[in-house]
């Protein structure tokens, strides 16, 4: 009865033990790593996205392709098939009138060969086109593939030649985006660069500007004109911008002599203020007749005709 009377009292008899992993519990687990090494911290994700786009970085970026176009109506239609533009599918509307421009197309596509050739109802053209009036014609351009800057450079090397590129810096006509395309190829340029953004690319009427020569002069797009630019500086170029306040005229630049990138700006702002101020001449062209400016194509084809001729 006594022993019965002690297992009800209120006093705590043996109980079984943790075996000591509560006191190693409040002993703790040393100083908090840092955020990198913490599984899950964002810190440590954003360190292994760098290792991992470190390691799988190329030697070189590709330049990237532009979306694809379409040119819609008859006469923009055979006229981008005469000069050549590269097409990929004409598409024909259903119990379309025959004219001799419809003829035509059909005819070019025959003659140039690897164009797929499709009819199509009037509402999926204009669906196609947004509504605009097609005329019952679409030709369908694929995208442009851009070179990378570097590898105009490479070009000029691989042929032994001091390179001559043209960059253009806020210039948003495609026409003259195309006119310096042919003035590049014809004064024996290597290359064209545009900026990525708030920049003509090579569309359709690039490709009709540049009379077939865009399919041999390769056109380059930077992500930043400016870094693309010091790069070639870098590489031994000199930059050269033109501008109509420029400290050298033309006919004392000696740069062209050598490996040059000449500089064009907009007809109606000229050089941005990072681009100029990155270039290591600043030129203007004489314009005895008093304009004020000249536009794109024109000013670059001035000078690419003054380096080819000192070249010579």
């Amino acid at each position: 009865m006594a022993a019965n009377n002690r297992r009800m009292s209120g006093k705590k008899g043996a109980q079984v033990g943790s075996g000591g992993k509560r006191r190693r519990g409040l002993e703790g687990k040393g100083p908090t790593p840092p955020a990198e090494m913490r599984k899950g911290h964002a810190k440590q994700r954003a360190a292994k996205a760098k290792t991992r786009r470190g390691q799988g970085r190329p030697q070189r970026r590709p330049g990237g392709k532009a979306s694809s176009e379409l040119v819609v109506g008859r006469n923009p239609v055979v006229e981008a098939l005469r000069e050549g533009v590269p097409a990929t599918t004409l598409y024909v509307q259903q119990f379309i009138d025959n004219d001799e421009r419809v003829r035509e197309a059909l005819q070019l596509v025959a003659e140039r060969g690897g164009i797929n050739l499709m009819e199509a109802p009037r509402p999926e053209l204009d669906r196609m086109t947004g509504g605009l009036n097609h005329q019952g014609l679409v030709l369908q351009v694929p995208p442009y593939e851009y070179a990378h800057p570097e590898d105009l450079l490479d070009a000029a090397f691989d042929e032994g030649e001091d390179p001559l590129i043209v960059a253009l810096d806020g210039v948003t006509d495609p026409r003259n985006l195309g006119a310096v395309v042919r003035s590049v190829s014809a004064f024996g340029g290597h290359g064209v660069v545009v900026p990525e953004r708030r920049a003509a690319g090579m569309t359709a009427g690039a490709w009709k500007t540049s009379a077939g020569t865009a399919a041999r002069t390769p056109v380059a797009r930077a992500t930043n004109l400016t870094r693309a630019l010091e790069a070639y500086q870098k590489a031994g170029i000199t930059v050269v911008g033109l501008a109509a306040d420029g400290d050298v005229e033309l006919g004392d630049l000696e740069a062209l002599e050598g490996p040059v990138a000449i500089v064009v700006g907009s007809e109606g702002k000229g050089l941005s203020r990072l681009v100029g101020e990155t270039c290591d001449v600043r030129v203007r062209i004489p314009m005895p007749g008093g304009a004020e400016s000249l536009n794109a194509g024109v000013a670059a084809g001035i000078v690419l005709y003054e380096a080819a001729r000192r070249r010579a």
